[in-house]
């Protein structure tokens, strides 16, 4: 009788149990040769939180390989593919199997003092800004909220830079969501470019003979399509399962169902943004452009050269989720829309694309514009309305300021009170 109650028990968890392991051998992968930390340092914080701490993790340095188990009842392995980052293999022939890779270009403006190059500004001192304010609310923040890295960038000079033991302004981070804030703007460079227009139907074939052709591309940037998901990271779900089992990211939204109607329905998705990524793709002609165009017309091209955008078995960029970069590089980002699409004279977006974004989505009480998070509906009390976000796990965030001419950057392993922490950053400004 034990033996069948152990049988069943194991039966029932074993989906849980493939999606918990899949989590630690894709997340191990990444921040052992992505982002080059040790695996007793990923061990130890990133995978150490429940149930994922169940998980054993192996790395093959030569192979470039991570393989996590559990119990030692279930393993799973993820490997690197160059310029793609780490995936989560579903066959053995994954790892042999051929793959392309997106052809990067050398910033020309890489000598120049940070943010247009890398190397160091010009000290500034502002005398409007009371340091020690600024500082006093950065070291409360990194002393109580696992913070890895704060940056505070005041018309456009850094004005204060804190990493934990162990970080440096070298260091890759994960974005996790803030990624879909990278998938709206290629959207905006591709509207500027006029490659796309947001305001026309999804070009989805399998959508054509029933009512989601009336989804436009609009409607999937701001998560309004109407379309079923559960965006769940606590148990199985649509989220858990596209993300760790799921080949082509693209196709999960894809086939889902009416259960709202569109510009009616605000319901937060990854599988939307990985589905437009998918839009993205047939925008161009081969595979090769579409790996490219990120970054030749937008990543590298304001000199975000630490960032690594990573895919799913079938080439797709994982949107959602899987972008690592430098803070420094992610401050870029801010930049870029403290800027209006404008960067060292040229203009990659259309200044309305900003007013685009940050519009409010119908039925999500302000808070949410296209894949940008707002203060719209006054989430953080003591911040300016007008601020806008990009949101990522466990409190990874870029805040842009426009009135204040202010991008703030924050990543951790946990959430923080995010108005009280703003809200002392922007007393420090006197």
């Amino acid at each position: 009788m034990l033996a069948v109650v152990i049988i069943g028990t194991l039966v029932y968890n074993y989906p849980k149990l493939n999606i918990l392991v899949g989590y630690s051998a894709k997340y191990t992968a990444s921040s052992v040769f992505v982002a080059n930390r040790s695996l007793a340092l990923t061990d130890s914080t990133d995978t150490n939180f429940s149930p994922v701490h169940l998980a054993t993790n192996s790395i093959d340095q030569k192979k470039k390989t991570a393989s996590s188990s559990v119990f030692g009842l279930l393993s799973r392995k993820a490997i690197i593919r160059e310029g793609l980052g780490a995936v989560l293999t579903s066959h053995s022939a994954d790892k042999n199997s051929s793959f392309l890779t997106p052809k990067r270009k050398k910033y020309e403006n890489d000598t120049n003092p940070y943010p247009l190059g890398n190397t160091p500004q010009k000290d500034t001192v502002f005398t409007n800004i009371n340091y020690n304010k600024l500082n006093a609310a950065i070291d409360a923040l990194s002393e109580n909220f696992k913070t890895r890295a704060v940056l505070v960038i005041y018309k456009n000079k850094i004005i204060a830079e804190k990493y934990l033991a162990g970080f440096d302004k070298d260091s890759r981070f994960l974005g996790w969501s803030m990624t879909k804030s990278i998938l709206s703007t290629v959207f905006g460079v591709l509207q500027y470019q006029g490659k796309v227009n947001v305001q026309d139907k999804a070009p989805i074939a399998s959508w054509q003979n029933d009512a989601r052709k009336e989804i436009t591309i609009h409607n999937l940037l701001q998560m309004n399509s109407g379309l079923e998901w559960d965006e769940n990271y606590d148990e199985i779900s649509d989220a858990t399962k596209m993300l760790f089992l799921e080949r082509d990211m693209r196709l999960m939204q894809e086939q889902k169902p009416f259960v709202g109607k569109p510009n009616a329905s605000w319901n937060y998705s990854s599988g939307t943004t990985n589905l437009l990524s998918g839009i993205v793709r047939s925008l161009f002609q081969t595979h090769q452009e579409y790996l490219d165009f990120w970054y030749t017309d937008l990543i590298d091209k304001i000199g975000m050269s630490s960032m690594i955008l990573e895919t799913d078995l079938s080439g797709n960029y994982v949107s959602s989720s899987y972008a690592w970069a430098t803070v420094r590089d992610w401050g870029k980002f801010g930049l870029l829309y403290l800027g209006n699409g404008s960067w060292n004279g040229a203009q990659l977006f259309a200044k309305d694309w900003v007013t685009y974004i940050t519009t409010p989505t119908p039925t999500s009480n302000g808070a949410y514009g296209a894949q940008f998070w707002l203060n719209t509906g006054k989430r953080f009390k003591d911040v300016p309305d007008n601020m806008y976000f990009a949101d990522g796990y466990q409190g990874q965030r870029i805040y842009i300021l426009p009135d204040q001419e202010l991008v703030i950057v924050r990543f951790g392993l946990s959430n923080f009170n995010e108005n009280e922490f703003l809200k002392e950053v922007l007393e420090a400004l006197e």
